[in-house]
Formats: C-alpha cells, structure tokens, sequence
C-alpha cells in the first residue's frame, strides 16, 4: 500500500476516533450545568471534572499529527508523520477509555448505586482494554513483518495534498460545532444564570472563540468550492493550511476557560478550575504548536549542519 494510501487511512481513523471523544466532551461540559449535577456527591463530581482533562488529552493526542503535518512537512507525506499518526491514535484511546469508566460510574450510581456503578466502570474499562488493545497486539504480534521501504518518500501530488488538507479540518470541525452548539445551551440553564459575572465573562469569551474556531475550519470548504471552482491548486494549500493551523489555537483557548468555568461550578473552587485550565492550554498548545514548531527548528537545524 502507497505511503499517500495509508496516511489518508490514518487520517480518517483519527476522524472516526476524535468524533466520538468531541462529542463526549461536550456533553460532560454541558452535564456540569444541570440542575441535578449539585445534587451528585462530591466524588462523582469529582470524577466528572477528572473526566475532563482526560477526554481533553484524547483530543490533543488526536489532533497533533494533522498539525505536525502541516507545520512540519507542510502537507507532504512522510514515514514519520504515518508513524507518529499510529503511535499517538493508540494512547489516546486509553484516556478515553478512563474518561467513558468515571462516567459510567456516575450514571450507574444515579441509577442505582456506588457498587453498581463500580461494576459498570470496571466492566466497560476492562471490555474497552481488550476490544481496543490486547486484541489488536494479538494479530499484531501474528502478522509477518513487513520490510520497510527505505527510500525516501515521493513529492506527494496536488490532488492528495487538497484531499489531506480537507480530511485534517473534518478531524477537528465536528468537536468544535457540537462544542460551540452545547456552549450555547448552557446559558439558558438556571445554573448559568447563578454563576458569578467572571465565569459568565469565561464562558462569554470562550463562546466566541469556538465560533472562530469553526469559521476558520469551514473557510477552506468555501474557499475551495467559491474561489477555485472544486479544482486543486497550489494556492488553496497554502491559503488552506494558513486556515487549518490557526483554528485549534483558537478552539484551545475556548476550551480552556470553559473547563475553568466547568471546574469552577463542579467543585466550587476557583482555583480548582484554574489548574483544570492551565492544564489544558499547556496540553494543546505543546501538542499541537510547541512540539511541531520545536521539530521543524531541529529539522532546518540538520539540514543546515548537513548542507555546511
């Protein structure tokens, strides 16, 4: 199979992965606001602020190769960025699986109680465990090892560069519009209107930029169809790319302050959602800006030590 082959694949594997973990996220953000949230007791309050920074890290482990493969290959296919692809859509399922368990737990103990809720936890963990990883190192450790080609890549064709760059702004749009429709929600619950003025300004700001977020992610959508007519140019990559690369700062920082006002509100602690914040920008911002920027500076470093 052709390395643009199996990018693609990996690509939309992410897509299917990341969807699911979006959406969650924005249904743990909106449960928060509910009028029975205060009523849990404080540990599955707990473990519903737990659940965020985890499903949190999914997305970033997620959303990273697309931004390595912007800002470092700039839309070229490449063995390490398909490795990279593979290796981080592993990990992210685990913080997921951790996430969906605390959540299990506090609708079994809703239902029913703490030990019903514990069952369903450690049941589905352990379910999610063996469908998600010891099956897939079973066939991996049966499969023959491939000899791997060492040559180096081909330039990848305009037609697979315009496709990647679409499929990349799928990956993160359908997280960032639920997101944004459940930050909308939000403000018409009574809890809501019961926070104070500095976490409504929070949430304010971070509902503005969500929005952005998702009008950059559906600029290259329009500018593809309107401006270049479908047809795949070299300038819709770069002006595409330009689109693609700047909307998950913005979606970064929306979900940041509104974990701070999610953590604020579930525990009743500023600073509890202050650390729930920080967390969360220093993990999208090094995943997605800081790591790629740090591998493109080494690369130009080596190509420069190399051509002197």
């Amino acid at each position: 199979m052709s390395l643009e082959r199996q990018l693609k694949i990996a690509l939309d594997e992410s897509r299917l992965l990341i969807l699911g973990a979006q959406v969650l996220f924005g249904f743990q953000f909106n449960g928060i606001f509910q009028d029975l949230f205060a009523e849990l007791p404080i540990r599955s309050r707990a473990l519903a602020c737990a659940g965020l920074p985890l499903i949190m890290l999914t997305i970033a482990l997620l959303v990273a190769p697309s931004m390595q493969h912007r800002i470092v290959e700039r839309g070229q296919d490449s063995p390490r960025i398909l490795a990279l692809a593979t290796l981080l859509a592993g990990w992210a399922l685990l913080p997921l699986a951790i996430a969906l368990a605390f959540d299990l737990f506090i609708a079994m103990e809703r239902i029913g109680a703490a030990p019903l809720g514990a069952v369903a936890a450690a049941g589905f963990f352990a379910l999610a465990m063996a469908c998600w990883y010891a099956l897939e190192l079973h066939m991996k450790a049966k499969r023959f090892r491939v000899r791997e080609d060492k040559l180096p890549p081909k330039p990848t064709p305009i037609e697979t560069q315009v496709n990647q760059l679409l499929t990349e702004a799928r990956i993160i749009i359908p997280g960032a519009q639920a997101l944004l429709g459940f930050q909308l929600t939000v403000t018409l619950t009574r809890a809501f209107q019961q926070l104070p003025p500095e976490s409504k300004m929070a949430h304010a700001a971070a509902l503005c930029l969500v929005a952005l977020s998702v009008v950059l992610l559906m600029a290259p959508a329009s500018l593809h169809r309107i401006a270049f007519g479908g047809q795949d140019d070299a300038q819709f990559i770069e002006i595409g790319s330009v689109f693609v690369v700047s909307a998950p700062a913005a979606l970064a920082f929306g979900i940041a302050l509104d974990t701070y006002v999610a953590g604020r509100q579930a525990l009743e602690s500023a600073t509890a959602g202050a650390v729930l914040a920080a967390a969360a920008i220093i993990t999208f911002l090094g995943a997605w800006y800081v790591c790629p920027v740090s591998c493109r500076w080494n690369e130009r470093r080596a190509r420069a030590a190399t051509s002197g």
